[in-house]
C-alpha cells in the first residue's frame, strides 16, 4: 500500500460530548477513496472505545468532512494497518 504516499486524504472534524460532559475534539484522517460515512463513523467509534468512551453517538452532527489534505508520512503506517489515523485535538486524554 506504499502507493498511498502520494495521495490525498479526507479530514473529518469530530466533536463528541464525553461521558463526563466535556468535549472531545479529534480529526479522523482517511484516504479520499473511503467516502462511506458509516465507515468513517465506525473508525471514530473504534477510537472512542479505545478511549473508554464507547457507546457515544457519532453521526453527521458530531463528525463532518472538513477538507482534503496531502497524506503525511507519519500517518501512513496506521492508515495501512487500520484504514485511518486519528489526530487528537483537545479533551482526548
Amino acid at each position: 500500500m506504499k502507493e498511498i504516499i502520494q495521495r490525498d486524504v479526507n479530514v473529518w472534524d469530530t466533536y463528541v460530548t464525553k461521558k463526563d460532559g466535556t468535549t472531545m475534539h479529534f480529526d479522523i484522517i482517511a484516504p479520499v477513496e473511503v467516502s462511506n460515512t458509516e465507515t468513517i463513523y465506525n473508525y471514530g467509534k473504534a477510537y472512542l472505545k479505545m478511549k473508554g468512551q464507547e457507546g457515544l453517538p457519532l453521526s453527521a452532527k458530531q463528525c463532518k468532512l472538513c477538507h482534503i489534505e496531502t497524506l503525511k508520512p507519519e500517518w501512513l503506517e496506521e492508515i495501512v494497518q487500520k484504514g485511518y489515523f486519528i489526530i487528537e485535538m483537545e479533551g482526548c486524554n
